[in-house]
């Protein structure tokens, strides 16, 4: 009954994702924001919001080893998985700008949450500044996207404002209620399976909960939509720590572990590798899309047999 719950609990958040981003669009376009800062903020932060109900959820109820797992598990699978299907169906160009900013801000976010591991804890010190950093991305981005706007597209139809709200309200209220689901259901699991809640979030709650990451991505390489997967991808990285783990830890402190330090090394080594593969040859190709979904395959096999 525990995986029904859980597979109940993946729907809803992977819907409700689909029906805020939707919303969240919709309410952007109506206020004529750039479609650039659509994509790397709005659709970044509304596919990344089934990580954040459940890592906040796991957070309040004092599952830390599963809200920051879940987190890690989530950019190793965005960073090797999604950007990696993405390059194999539709090989993209990579933009020096993201390299540039992007990328390299993905590391030192990364790099900042292993020296705040090391310490045993994310207080909620450190949550308020991840908080704080985000702002200070985010208003890069918006600074950047005004320096260079992008073409003015055609005008698409606009939904009613109260199908926007309803897009908004329904997506929230799903997403909410799925991350309480997939966090009842996973400890649920873990401990028949005799499972810890640090394995069963790098594998099972990290993946359902990158679907949406995954399906925006694979459907924006097959419509040609070049660079979109990435910017997806990368932006979800950063807004899983910066904001998902700020606002938990900022809410209750996350006790971290020993496998959380060595996982977030991981995730260094694979933030590091997608800025050396781009900066080679801004040309995400399938061979090199290959070699990442195989070192994902490994990393599983690394996690289940330790």
């Amino acid at each position: 009954m525990a995986y029904l719950w859980l597979l109940a609990g993946f729907v809803l958040l992977v819907k409700g994702a689909d029906f805020f981003v939707d919303g969240a669009a919709g309410v952007a376009r109506r206020f004529h924001v750039p479609s650039v800062i659509i994509g790397l903020t709005i659709v970044a932060l509304g596919t990344s919001l089934p990580e954040a109900a459940v890592s906040i959820t796991a957070s309040v109820t004092g599952s830390n080893a599963l809200a920051i797992s879940n987190v890690i598990g989530s950019n190793i699978f965005n960073t090797l998985v999604v950007v990696g299907a993405s390059a194999l169906i539709t090989p993209f160009l990579i933009q020096r700008s993201v390299i540039k900013r992007d990328l390299t801000f993905n590391i030192f976010c990364t790099v900042l949450l292993f020296c705040c591991i090391m310490t045993g804890e994310i207080n909620r010190w450190m949550g308020i500044g991840f908080l704080i950093l985000l702002m200070a991305y985010l208003y890069v981005l918006i600074r950047d996207a005004m320096k260079n706007p992008a073409e003015k597209e055609e005008e698409e139809d606009q939904k009613e404002p109260w199908k926007l709200a309803a897009f908004l309200i329904l997506g929230g209220a799903a997403i909410m209620i799925g991350g309480d689901v997939t966090v009842d259901s996973a400890k649920t699991i873990a401990a028949q399976l005799g499972m810890s809640e640090n394995l069963i979030g790098l594998t099972v709650v990290s993946i359902g909960t990158s679907l949406p990451e995954l399906v925006t991505s694979i459907t924006a390489a097959r419509k040609g939509e070049s660079g979109l997967s990435i910017g997806n991808a990368i932006g979800s990285n950063i807004l899983n720590i910066l904001f998902i783990l700020g606002l938990s830890s900022a809410i209750s402190p996350l006790t971290a572990n020993f496998f959380n330090l060595i996982d977030t090394g991981i995730l260094i080594a694979v933030a590091i590798l997608m800025f050396v593969l781009a900066w080679s040859s801004p040309k995400m190709t399938r061979s090199k899309g290959l070699f990442m979904i195989a070192l994902y395959a490994c990393f599983m096999v690394y996690t289940i047999l330790r």
